[in-house]
């Protein structure tokens, strides 16, 4: 049986909220910085601009969270030879060490989150994520993207 229009609000409902409050969390206190330094490790050498792009963050968000980061030791920031006006991130021993204890946090939040689930539930809904990723992944695939039409000149 195929869901029905109901079935699909309720659903996009349920991803609505849960999609907010994670991302409400990305953006402020350990997943912020969690975030930041993987954009780093996965960028060696990249710029506050680039780790603001793949973040969807405004640059001058980035630039303090980088500020704050360099002075933990966390990363360091180095003059950009190309662009005096710009600098290379690149994440250290200490900003290594601390992406996996933010790691380990979240690993820990998540399952409180879950303490009361079964196994079963858990990996339901990891399967059932994944379908809706790949899903849309096939969706996308298929439709030409729609352009605003003060786009199209």
């Amino acid at each position: 049986m195929k869901a029905n229009r109901e079935d699909v609000e309720r659903m996009v409902g349920a991803l609505m909220l849960s999609v907010r409050s994670m991302e409400r969390a990305r953006r402020q206190g350990d997943a912020s910085r969690l975030a930041t330094l993987y954009a780093v490790k996965a960028v060696p050498g990249c710029s506050p601009k680039q780790i603001a792009e793949a973040l969807g963050l405004h640059a001058s968000s980035v630039t303090r969270q980088v500020q704050t980061l360099e002075a933990e030791g966390h990363v360091t920031v180095t003059a950009d030879p190309e662009d005096r006006r710009s600098c290379r991130v690149r994440l250290t021993t200490v900003g290594r060490a601390e992406i996996e204890r933010l790691q380990e946090v979240g690993l820990q939040r998540f399952a409180s989150f879950v303490a009361n689930w079964n196994v079963e539930e858990v990996r339901e809904l990891t399967r059932l994520l994944m379908k809706l990723e790949e899903s849309k992944a096939q969706v996308n695939a298929a439709t030409k993207p729609v352009r605003a039409r003060w786009r199209e000149r």
